[in-house]
């Protein structure tokens, strides 16, 4: 099973595909895709799209994952975060590739334990579970990485659960 996670921003969107097997979970890829503050908005969610779908079609992405957008202090960035994640969530849709969100302390709660958890807890800990040499940066990355695990463990969970009730 691969796991598309998505850290949505307008500026800079995180990106981490994970593989699930019988052995364990690995990182596959990851990355951001970063558009320029000077291009007009339109143009770069285009490229925000061309990007993620090029991404989405170069792997086997059964399902994705993307960090709930959230109540900002910036609204400028709020706005953009959101309008990123619409692009990213038509892109997926586009693909029929079935997407969750989770909210970031979700994320940080199932990673670490903890809701409140600093990014580089998560990050020690991405880089725990998937293996990794060094722990992913950027931060949008790590991110990433961490909402596809996130979901796996969560889709392992419901899947669980599912097989105990029937029983």
């Amino acid at each position: 099973m691969f796991v598309l996670g998505i850290d949505p921003g307008l500026t800079r969107m995180g990106y981490g595909v994970v593989a699930k097997s019988p052995s364990g979970i690995r990182a596959v890829t990851v990355g951001v895709i970063r558009t320029e503050k000077n291009q007009r908005v339109s143009e770069r969610l285009l490229e925000l799209h061309r990007d993620l779908t090029a991404i989405i079609e170069e792997h086997r992405i059964d399902t994705a994952a993307i960090e709930q957008v959230f109540s900002n202090h910036n609204r400028a960035t709020a706005t953009g975060t959101g309008r990123a994640s619409g692009v990213a969530m038509l892109a997926l849709a586009q693909a029929g590739i079935p997407v969750v969100e989770y909210t970031p302390s979700a994320v940080k709660m199932a990673l670490t334990g903890y809701g409140a958890a600093d990014k580089q807890q998560v990050q020690r800990v991405v880089q725990m579970r998937l293996g990794l040499a060094v722990a992913p940066k950027p931060a949008d990355a790590a991110d990433a990485l961490a909402i596809a695990v996130c979901h796996l463990q969560a889709a392992g969970l419901q899947m669980r659960l599912g097989e105990a009730a029937s029983t």
